[in-house]
């Protein structure tokens, strides 16, 4: 065979083999791609291109008396051999040795060294349950293997920290400009290879590139080059961009996104929140520490800022204003729509541990005269959390908070046993008392557990609905203020952290 047939990682590869004149012959058939699809191989010589050259596979072939052939291709970057692109590491399972999880990887730490030395691959930062990221030295890594790792199963639970020297290869080498030696001109990072050499040790071997497009070319080539063609590495990119790391978090959810923004340097958490559609931003803005999202939200310009919060729940939207400094927060509220506006001005007016201070303005409200078939499309909202949607509270005119008079609430539970044309006024739940909006937050706690709720209407002394406390938020308030962060390191005991799984 010459060279070496690139294809994704984990195909089988089909066809004709003989052997003769000093000769040995491959004719491709089909190929069969990790999704169980199935691929003819066109044209008289089988060649087939494969764009990526990130996923390469050495072919390999075993040769049957009949003279058929079975070619099976294992990835050239897993446990075959020795080189890996960190991006395919992205989000990929960690096992123990008995095959249990026991979490994901995140990113990979590496340490820049001087001369001609290549970069020293420290380890693993490993997402384990409940959103705590921890370090995983490269020696505790017995095998990587498509689509995952395995380690010794014996795993430090302290919580990880960035050292001086220590760099996140996800985090700040993707999308950094770089210099190539050869030409001088101006790459981008999209991917690194990191490799394992004979002393077992791991390092950064490979750097993929993308040139700039230039005339009609949009797209510009890429390449692989070896870690030494490039200058640039431990320099700081003020231009840094962020589309390969966006496109390694782009299936997050946002509470795992927020986590991934909280480990970034500050520089590198502020570009890439400044790249997230507004909705996106909205959803991990709700998820973030206090400090973080502060800190995110002053960095954006004025209309950005107040676009966003435009996009967020208007109880953590008003949390998120009342930790900003008030003469910025009053101009972000005169950006805002003069209605949304007006909710969070309301919002903010009640202390933070009280209802009328954790409800949201925007439950599901309808007229006595609807129908259960328009509640039932009302809560069939993707948008609306499961909370909201648990209950229709219906009101007299006007159907804006603070509404008009409150009749009751309607459970989705009783809406589903009920026939589409019968009025929602005809299966309220008026046993369920409604509360104060200045109520504390341990009385809304007692009724939360008293009554087994997952929603709960908020009312003025003269029965006008003001909002609707989800039990979501009533949770969030009863934790420490830290509880984002996941500080639970008082769970460990001193310095024995050491967790022992597989065994």
């Amino acid at each position: 065979m010459r060279g070496e047939t690139v294809l994704p990682a984990g195909t089988l590869v089909y066809g004709q083999a003989s052997a003769g004149d000093g000769r040995f012959t491959i004719r491709f058939a089909r190929m069969r791609l990790p999704d169980d699809r199935e691929v003819e191989f066109a044209g008289p010589t089988g060649h087939r291109r494969v764009e990526d050259p990130r996923c390469p596979v050495r072919v390999r072939c075993g040769v049957s008396r009949s003279g058929s052939a079975a070619y099976g291709g294992y990835p050239a970057s897993m446990s075959g051999a020795t080189r890996v692109f960190i991006a395919r590491l992205a989000g990929i399972a960690v096992f123990d040795p008995r095959g249990d999880q026991v979490g994901k990887v995140r990113d990979v730490v590496v340490a820049m060294r001087q001369g001609t030395n290549p970069p020293r691959v420290l380890g693993l930062v490993v997402e384990v349950q409940p959103r705590r990221r921890i370090f995983c030295p490269m020696t505790r890594v017995t095998n990587i293997d498509a689509g995952a790792v395995v380690t010794t199963g014996l795993l430090n639970m302290r919580r990880f920290e960035q050292r001086p020297g220590e760099t996140l290869a996800l985090g700040e080498l993707l999308d950094k400009r770089v210099d190539l030696i050869e030409t001088g001109e101006k790459v981008t990072v999209q991917d690194v290879a990191i490799q394992q050499e004979r002393t077992r040790d791991w390092v950064v071997s490979r750097i993929y590139v993308k040139k700039p497009g230039s005339g009609f070319r949009r797209r510009g080539e890429t390449l692989v080059v070896e870690w030494d063609a490039v200058t640039g590495l431990t320099v700081v990119d003020p231009q840094q961009g962020v589309d390969s790391l966006l496109a390694t978090v782009a299936n997050l959810r946002p509470a795992d996104l927020a986590n991934v923004l909280h480990e970034l340097t500050p520089k590198r958490r502020k570009e890439l929140a400044a790249a997230l559609d507004d909705d996106r931003l909205a959803d991990v803005l709700e998820e973030l520490p206090d400090d973080d999202r502060v800190e995110i939200v002053a960095s954006l310009d004025g209309e950005r800022a107040a676009d966003v919060l435009e996009e967020m729940d208007p109880d953590d939207a008003a949390d998120l204003l009342a930790e900003l400094p008030p003469e910025q927060a009053e101009e972000l509220l005169a950006l805002v729509e003069p209605e949304d506006a007006e909710d969070l001005r309301r919002l903010l007016s009640y202390e933070e541990y009280t209802a009328g201070g954790m409800m949201t303005p925007e439950p599901v409200i309808l007229p006595p005269d609807s129908t259960v078939a328009e509640a039932l499309a009302r809560v069939r909202d993707s948008d609306l959390s499961p909370a909201l949607a648990a209950q229709v509270y219906v009101v007299r005119a006007p159907f804006e908070t603070p509404t008009g008079k409150y009749l009751g609430v309607a459970h989705f539970q009783r809406l589903l046993r009920e026939p589409p044309s019968t009025l929602v006024s005809a299966v309220l739940d008026d046993s369920l008392e409604p509360i104060g909006p200045e109520a504390p937050l341990p009385q809304v706690t007692r009724y939360f557990a008293t009554y087994n709720l997952v929603a709960l209407p908020v009312v003025d002394e003269n029965d006008h609905l003001l909002g609707a406390v989800t039990v979501d938020d009533v949770i969030d308030h009863m934790l420490p203020e830290d509880w984002r962060e996941g500080d639970d390191d008082h769970e460990l005991d001193g310095d024995d952290e050491a967790v022992t799984h597989g065994a």
